[in-house]
């Protein structure tokens, strides 16, 4: 038998859409802090920052879950922790050389590549229906980026479709890993988090990577460390909090699908906070994104 969670019954699915939808709503917010704090050469910094400002506190709160771990549970979690830095990475640096119109409807190809890589993995065939819905929330993405304009494909857009893939492996092995199917939540979001922070401060640690975290640190203003704790608290430490918690109550494909809502969400971010406007097309794109995705939770239940 599959070792997929299945999907929770239709009246207690609401309990768990909710804190994935709005991880979804706190990543889209996230193009725009990140934007705000990280250039080509304080990525790595900037990652270090970001993930070790909430690792103390996460130590402190599951100690006593850590020290529960078997051997085994480790090298599971160490395993998801490196393909959470392989994300970030892949993420921050295409972000940095790409458009952030690119960027959104790139990463957005998750909802597809998911349910593909599950069938595949589970030698069943995705559902018309399903398929359906997350074809119409990628068409929905691809009119909501429609305002800045689709650029030339550029190699920062290569490291977007490959973060996108990334979320895929990083969803399904959450799902499959059986050594992490006894541990808490707590205690493996830590030790992911700390696998990813040793994997940045190594990589900082090689000559000509970028500034370091403490000399990227001491050029941050006010505002620049309100973002870089946004992004730390709400966007690292509760997202993947919830994700983790919510992969084991219903389908990798139904997470994956509400986490594609997250485009819309970096134009809403836009539009509120950074003066954007949003035309005729990208009012019918976000229609689009909020319609395929209700029809495919129904579809995924």
């Amino acid at each position: 038998m599959s070792s997929l969670a299945l999907p929770a019954p239709r009246s207690r699915a609401w309990l768990t859409d909710v804190p994935v939808l709005a991880v979804a709503v706190v990543w889209g917010a996230s193009y725009l802090a990140a934007k705000g704090v990280t250039t080509e050469s304080t990525v790595l910094a900037v990652l270090v920052l970001r993930f070790g400002i909430v690792l103390p506190a996460l130590v402190c709160a599951g100690w006593r879950g850590l020290r529960a771990l078997s051997a085994a549970q480790w090298r599971g979690a160490g395993l998801l922790g490196l393909i959470l830095s392989g994300i970030f990475l892949l993420e921050t640096y295409g972000v940095v050389h790409t458009s952030a119109t690119n960027a959104g409807l790139i990463i957005s190809l998750t909802m597809i590549f998911t349910p593909l890589a599950e069938a595949a993995v589970t030698r069943t065939r995705p559902s018309r229906t399903f398929l359906g819905a997350a074809g119409l929330s990628v068409l929905g993405v691809v009119l909501l980026t429609q305002g800045g304009g689709f650029t030339t494909p550029s190699a920062g857009d290569l490291l977007m479709l490959l973060a996108a893939l990334a979320r895929t492996v990083h969803v399904l092995t959450m799902a499959r890993v059986k050594s992490v199917e006894g541990a808490d939540a707590l205690s493996l979001t830590t030790v992911q988090l700390g696998s990813a922070v040793l994997v940045f401060a190594l990589l900082c640690a090689v000559p000509g990577t970028g500034s370091t975290p403490w000399d990227t640190a001491a050029a941050f203003e006010p505002g620049d460390w309100a973002s870089l704790l946004f992004l730390s608290v709400f966007c690292t430490l509760f997202a993947f909090f919830v994700q983790m918690w919510a992969v084991r109550r219903t389908s990798p494909s139904r997470v994956s699908l509400l986490l594609g809502t997250e485009p819309l969400w970096a134009a809403a971010a836009g539009i509120a906070l950074g003066g954007e406007r949003l035309g005729a097309l990208g009012v019918l794109g976000a229609v689009l994104v909020l319609a395929g995705t209700s029809w495919g939770r129904r579809s995924a239940s």
